[in-house]
């Protein structure tokens, strides 16, 4: 009856406490309602048993203390988890590879593009809830952030949490932070892997080359979607002058366009360019179309009440109860 059982209002079972002070004031009641009859000597009474009746009296008290706990559990709403189905629900499994390099603090996104990069991305895994998502950041190096996950809420928060200098900067290793997103999402669930790659320049240091992690993606069926951030021409960048402070000059935009069509080409997958919050937001909603696979998935989907068979033990006890005092302890005026 205890196994897996919840309750609707469990501060209602802080009620069992009286069962205490009751207890306290029933045994002090006992002690002083004995009665009393002087005698020059109880001698004769010494051997004499005491009579069966007596102890009904305290088996009656424990009985209504017993229905009085089953009385609060049954406020306290009793449920349990004890219906389950098998569904079958869309899911995928998606790696965000996202560029954390200092030129994605560039002003041609408002306030720049990692913010806008973050608050799109924070989005578009909040209305997935039924998908495996990761998170990998990648600079001079490339870093898992977050692994697969189903729990939207971390995934969020660490999202909001990246920022620019967690890793080597000054370079930007495209391939390593895809073949990182690569070797996260190949042991997947899900018949359908995707990896969203943003960037807002050219690979020029790291280990890999991006078309070699491109085909090593496409060997495992992941598909590649690459994003491209920065508007076209020129662009505020940040750079720090000799008193350490930032501040911004325009210079050109240059994204590899070419390797990032290349990477989605091998993989199946697409290529956009993003010059513009909104029009980022328009990439992650299509991507958002992205193939899903079906999984059948075994949920609980409702709580029961399961208040019946502590409802039974009240009513017994109740019974009990009436029976022992109509009968056994009746007493005639």
């Amino acid at each position: 009856m205890i196994n897996n059982m919840h309750f609707m209002h469990p501060g209602l079972l802080w009620l069992l406490l009286l069962i205490i002070p009751l207890t306290v004031w029933y045994v002090l009641k006992h002690r002083k309602s004995d009665p009393s009859l002087r005698l020059p000597t109880t001698q004769a009474f010494d051997n004499m048993p005491r009579s069966w009746k007596e102890w009904m009296r305290h088996v009656l008290f424990a009985l209504e203390m017993l229905a009085l706990a089953c009385l609060v559990i049954i406020l306290a709403r009793p449920q349990a988890p004890n219906s389950w189905s098998k569904t079958d629900i869309e899911g995928t499994d998606i790696v965000l590879a996202l560029d954390v390099s200092g030129s994605m603090q560039a002003r041609d996104f408002t306030p720049d593009r990692l913010e806008a990069a973050k608050d799109v991305a924070k989005k578009f895994v909040s209305n997935r809830t039924s998908d495996n998502i990761g998170l990998v950041v990648f600079a001079g190096e490339a870093f898992t952030q977050v692994p697969l996950t189903n729990d939207i809420a971390t995934l969020v928060n660490l999202i909001d949490d990246t920022q620019i200098g967690i890793l080597e900067d000054g370079r930007t290793a495209v391939g390593d932070g895809l073949a990182t997103a690569v070797n996260r999402i190949k042991d997947g669930k899900a018949k359908s892997k995707s990896i969203i790659l943003l960037t807002d320049g050219s690979n020029n240091t790291g280990m890999i080359e991006p078309l070699t992690a491109a085909k090593i993606a496409a060997k495992y069926g992941i598909k590649v979607y690459c994003i491209g951030v920065g508007t076209m021409g020129e662009a505020p960048f940040p750079t720090q002058d000799i008193f350490g402070q930032i501040t911004y000059t325009m210079q050109k935009v240059e994204i590899d366009e070419k390797s990032l069509q290349e990477i989605a080409d091998v993989t199946g997958g697409k290529y956009f360019r993003a010059t513009s919050n909104r029009v980022l937001e328009d990439i992650f909603a299509e991507i958002d179309k992205l193939e899903k696979t079906r999984m059948d998935v075994e949920q609980h989907h409702q709580m029961d009440d399961n208040y019946q068979p502590w409802a039974l033990a009240l009513l017994l006890l109740l019974t009990m109860c009436a029976i022992i005092r109509y009968t056994v302890l009746r007493t005639i005026p």
